[in-house]
């Protein structure tokens, strides 16, 4: 058996928010607004597809000066039009402010797929249908990691202040 590790919490699911992101809206800035105006302070991306003016989005690739051997690029923009097929991820928390971890898969005009970690502010939108779901019970941070050397997923247990650990 391999080893396995996690960090990890335990909670609910509540209210979802179902939206249409309107032409010129950043994804990321847009899903943390309706988190905010909606009283969300985590959440879940269930669904999210569209398309975009334009993408701005990082990948792993690899860095011998990383302490797992793997880093993210320099940003890649790509012009649109470009066909946003699927996307997913979750609405944190650092230091008090919203920071969402969202990953996606496009395409462009002429077919090729790509796609990678979403950078905020870089992906407006064509139009985008989001569907949210808030966490309760439960805190989703984005935090350093040691391990890693990057900041990563911590997810607590309300009014705990360490992750459960596998």
């Amino acid at each position: 058996m391999s080893l396995i590790r996690a960090n990890y919490a335990t909670g609910q699911l509540g209210k979802t928010v179902g939206a249409r992101l309107v032409y010129g809206t950043d994804l990321l800035e847009g899903i943390e607004q309706l988190c905010k105006v909606n009283c969300i302070e985590y959440a879940t991306i269930i669904s999210c597809f569209g398309s975009f003016q334009r993408s701005g989005f990082v990948y792993l690739v690899p860095n011998k000066n990383s302490k797992i051997g793997v880093g993210y690029n320099d940003l890649i923009v790509k012009e649109g039009p470009i066909e946003f097929l699927q996307g997913t991820g979750v609405v944190c928390k650092r230091e008090g402010e919203y920071e969402t971890h969202f990953h996606g898969s496009m395409c462009d005009q002429h077919g090729n797929i790509f796609g990678g970690h979403f950078i905020k502010g870089e992906n407006p939108v064509i139009t985008v249908d989001v569907v949210l779901a808030e966490v309760t019970g439960m805190e989703f941070h984005r935090k350093f990691d040691e391990e890693t050397g990057a900041n990563q997923f911590y997810p607590v247990d309300s009014n705990k202040t360490s992750t459960n650990k596998l």
